[in-house]
C-alpha cells in the first residue's frame, strides 16, 4: 500500500502486533495445545463422538491454528488476506455447526449466544478488512478472538464437558 505525498511515494508500514495481540496469539497456542492433548487422551472415546461434534472441532482447530499466524505475521498482504478468508470461513462454520450440538437437556445453552455473536461479528471483520477500515477490523478481530475463541474455548473444559473429561481424566 503506498501513500502519495506530493510527488514522492511512501510505503505504509504494516500494523505490528501489540502486547495484547501477542497475548491473544500465545493464548490461542496454549488453547490449541490443550485441545490437541484432550483429543489424544480421549482417543478410546472417539467412536462415540457424533459427526457434527467432529466437524465443529475440525473447524475450530483451523481457526485456532491460524489465529497466532494472523496476529503475529505481516498484515495486509495477499497471504494475510488468503489466511483471513480461511479463518473467516472456519469461524462461520464453527458457529453454524454449534447449533447442531445441544445441551444434555436437548436445548441450546448460553454458549450458543457466542455463536450468534460470531455469525454477526465475522462478516463485520471480513467487510471492514475489505473496506480498509483497519481500526474497526482490528477491534473486531480482538473481540472475536477474546470472546468466541478463547473464552468459549476455556469453557469447553469444565463442568464435565467432553474435552475437559478427556483432558483431566
Amino acid at each position: 500500500m503506498a501513500l502519495t505525498l506530493g510527488k514522492r511515494k511512501t510505503r505504509l508500514r504494516p500494523i505490528a502486533a501489540d502486547g495484547y495481540e501477542k497475548l491473544l496469539a500465545y493464548a490461542a497456542i496454549l488453547l490449541l495445545a490443550a485441545v490437541m492433548t484432550a483429543l489424544i487422551r480421549g482417543r478410546p472415546h472417539w467412536p462415540q463422538v457424533p459427526t457434527i461434534v467432529w466437524f465443529h472441532l475440525a473447524t475450530i482447530l483451523v481457526a485456532l491454528a491460524f489465529t497466532p499466524i494472523m496476529l503475529l505475521r505481516k498484515r495486509g498482504d495477499r497471504p494475510h488476506r488468503a489466511l483471513g478468508t480461511i479463518w473467516v470461513v472456519a469461524m462461520l462454520a464453527t458457529a453454524l455447526a454449534s447449533f447442531g450440538i445441544r445441551t444434555s437437556t436437548g436445548g441450546f445453552g448460553i454458549i450458543h449466544l457466542l455463536s450468534i455473536f460470531t455469525l454477526v461479528q465475522v462478516p463485520i471483520i471480513w467487510w471492514s478488512a475489505r473496506a480498509h477500515d483497519l481500526a474497526r477490523h482490528r477491534t473486531s478481530v480482538r473481540g472475536m478472538v477474546t470472546g468466541a475463541l478463547l473464552i468459549a474455548g476455556v469453557f469447553t473444559f469444565p463442568f464435565g464437558r467432553m474435552l475437559g473429561t478427556w483432558l483431566f481424566a
